[in-house]
């Protein structure tokens, strides 16, 4: 800062170009972000409020300030959230026209709150802890429900942000108080009813209605003004002999990874699953460092196969290798085998093979929650329209529903899409027609291991007919996937590692329905200026 006392900064308006954006880092590590429309100047922390990315290392697209790493967005002139996964929009400053010049005054904070003063004689009633229930309360009382929030779940804990279980928690980079999403006294800070360790044994979507039991039994009815359903999904058990041993776990909530992380010192561990699950455990248990061995077994050749190409999973594999990981590809498991004492002694593959192992974790996927609806009319998750609309006044959200988004109607377990799914039901609630809808949104996802991030956006039937730049290899590279090999297809989702700014421009333009086509991008298409002329 030029003065520590009075926290100004003295900026030059040519550094900026009209519709563009730029970052400076302080000698506090602080980051100030301006942006820049003809001779209108805003001034933000530029530090994104999810996980503190320099957002002028990001891109701007239109109106858009999208982060670099996990695609929060942010109005350009007053830094409203547009998109998570951010649950809160940008800290704006004051600044002082200079003439050549601007002073921005991070003392000066603009107060963005709004009164709660909107349908204050109403009643929300969230079933789910999770993101969805979460970004649904979060966005009421952030843009101004003044209305009874009560949400509802069987975990013993306020809502906490699951997927760093598998990334930061279980490599022990992160303490618990860390992950509780709006901090420690969040429920009370918003008032908020939470209700912890309860289960909703009923639906009743016709009344509004719901029948809640406690741990003893003892059962309560609530009729609500809004109903959110958003129960989540739940892990899925094979068919295997040895699932029930002592010494078999799953990832689901805190107290799983509290578990997992206190049995795994000293344990030779078998992973089941080649997913992003499976993959980010074995690359946190091997971080934490404390695992005597870790072996992940899939039946496939492939880790993220239904994700990402065989040279990017060929590259994952080999990082996992480099780290120490043991594979067990082109068998399934037979049996979880146990000792005298009934503890986990070994696993059984098909193809005749065993491995030792004291603990199994089963990351063998998810199934969706649905059984407290009966209005569900596909087998894999509740029709709701784009706004996650059940029926007049309730709503299902998260990895239950089945729902429109820019790539079609389909049910997806992402925690990006769980606070998409928040922030336009509260939207809808409160009658905003000024966010979008779920129809003009794009899925996407990242997952992390040994510290790289690879992330994905949109979504491919297949990820077999790709295009890809860069070396997989050396974690550089993006890749676009196609549901055909036609060269006017336009591509349907890409991954990346170390190439930011060419996946939120590949982003941008899929979510504007201007995704580039296979013959483009062969013709040297070149993604981020294009985005970002089309968002003019």
């Amino acid at each position: 800062m030029s003065n520590a006392t009075i926290h100004t900064v003295t900026i030059s308006k040519a550094d900026i170009p009209s519709g563009g954006m730029k970052s400076y880092k302080q000698d506090d590590d602080s980051i100030i972000l301006i942006t820049r429309d003809e001779d209108e100047f805003s001034a933000f922390d530029g530090k994104c409020p999810h996980a503190g990315a320099d957002l002028g290392a990001g891109l701007r697209c239109g109106n858009r300030v999208i982060c670099p790493w996990h695609h929060g967005s942010f109005d350009s002139s007053d830094g409203t959230l547009l998109e998570p996964v951010a649950m809160r929009g940008l800290t704006q400053y004051e600044l002082t026209d200079e003439g050549d010049s601007l002073t921005v005054n991070t003392a000066a904070k603009i107060d963005k709150r709004v009164a709660n003063d909107k349908m204050t004689d109403t009643h929300t009633i969230i079933v789910g802890g999770g993101g969805a229930g979460f970004m649904t309360a979060n966005q009421l009382r952030h843009t101004g429900y003044g209305g009874k929030i009560t949400l509802i779940t069987q975990d013993d804990k306020a809502p906490y942000n699951r997927p760093l279980l598998s990334k930061m928690f279980l490599a022990g980079k992160m303490d618990e108080k860390h992950l509780m999403l709006g901090g420690a006294d969040w429920a009370s800070n918003n008032n908020i009813d939470l209700r912890l360790q309860q289960t909703v044994s009923e639906i009743l979507p016709n009344e509004r209605r719901i029948v809640i039991t406690d741990e003893e039994g003892n059962s309560e009815q609530q009729t609500a003004d809004f109903l959110v359903v958003a129960t989540g999904a739940a892990p899925k058990i094979p068919p295997f002999k040895g699932t029930e041993l002592n010494g078999v776990y799953t990832l689901r909530s805190m107290d799983d990874a509290q578990d997992i992380k206190n049995a795994s010192d000293s344990k030779h561990v078998v992973i089941v699953g080649t997913g992003f699950i499976g993959m980010e455990v074995a690359s946190a248990l091997m971080e934490a460092g404390k695992a005597a061995s870790i072996t992940v077994v899939g039946r496939s050749r492939r880790v993220m196969a239904n994700i990402v190409s065989e040279t990017v999973s060929n590259a994952l594999i080999k990082l996992h290798k480099k780290k120490g990981v043991t594979f067990a590809f082109g068998a399934d498991v037979n049996e979880i085998n146990s000792n005298e004492n009934g503890k986990v002694s070994g696993v059984s593959l098909s193809d005749g093979s065993t491995l030792a192992a004291d603990m199994v974790i089963l990351g063998t996927g998810v199934a969706p929650r649905t059984e407290l609806l009966n209005e569900v009319n596909a087998p894999d998750g509740v029709q709701v329209d784009e706004h996650l609309q059940l029926r007049d006044g309730v709503y299902a959200l998260g990895d239950i529903a089945k729902a429109t988004n820019k790539m079609g109607r389909m049910r997806i377990e992402h925690w990006r899409v769980a606070l998409q799914h928040g922030l336009v039901t509260a939207a809808a609630i409160l009658n905003e027609d000024n966010v979008d809808s779920l129809a003009e949104r794009i899925p996407f996802f990242w997952t992390a291991q040994y510290g790289k991030s690879l992330r994905y956006s949109g979504h491919a039937a297949t990820p077999d007919s790709g295009i890809l730049f860069g070396s997989p290899d050396n974690l550089d590279y993006i890749e676009y996937y196609f549901d055909d090999t036609g060269e006017d297809t336009r591509a349907s989702a890409a991954s990346s590692l170390g190439r930011d700014k060419e996946l939120i421009a590949f982003s941008e333009l899929l979510r504007s329905g201007h995704a580039p086509t296979r013959a483009q991008i062969h013709a040297g298409f070149d993604i981020i200026e294009q985005a970002q002329v089309l968002s003019r």
